[in-house]
């Protein structure tokens, strides 16, 4: 019931209070990560991990941690809300490859395209799971990769109930 309550609201409400919803979730208030932009069309997101003392991991820097969930889960949740109740959608897997000490305020944008789109509706027409590949980068203020994410992603169009 709670699930469906929230995919009603994400669904009808403008993209500010989304954002409001995403930066009072506690891991992500615990953790400093803020969802700072969102577009309209859900095709467009962008989060922030300020470097605080409380995320800070045993050297200093960010929380390895944290630049995960700063990841987690963005790309599930914007292809929901295009493709819409028709669909199932899950993170299955992701890696991630720290490249670099995040010493600064950190950024990570999540985008998808309509061709993105064409081709999800294309491979499950007929039922069929769709399991793929998102890339994600996490950047530090002077736009240094310092985290190289790849998201798994699961989609499936519902079947008919009869």
């Amino acid at each position: 019931m709670i699930v469906k309550i929230l995919r009603w609201i994400s669904e009808h409400s403008p993209p500010f209070v989304m954002r409001l919803l995403f930066n009072f979730y506690p891991p992500y208030l615990g953790a400093g990560i803020k969802v700072t932009k969102l577009s309209k069309d859900r095709r467009y997101l962008l989060v922030n991990l300020c470097l605080r003392f409380y995320n800070r991991n045993y050297v200093g820097t960010q929380f390895g941690g944290s630049i995960y969930s700063m990841t987690d889960p963005h790309y599930m949740y914007l292809i929901i809300n295009i493709l819409g109740p028709e669909y199932v959608v899950w993170d299955k897997a992701a890696t991630i490859d720290f490249l670099k000490p995040g010493r600064t305020q950190l950024y990570a944008e999540f985008k998808i395209d309509d061709e993105l789109i064409k081709t999800i509706k294309a491979k499950t027409a007929t039922g069929e799971k769709y399991i793929f590949n998102l890339p994600a980068e996490v950047r530090d203020q002077q736009d240094q990769i310092i985290a190289s994410v790849s998201k798994t992603i699961y989609v499936r169009k519902k079947q008919n109930k009869k």
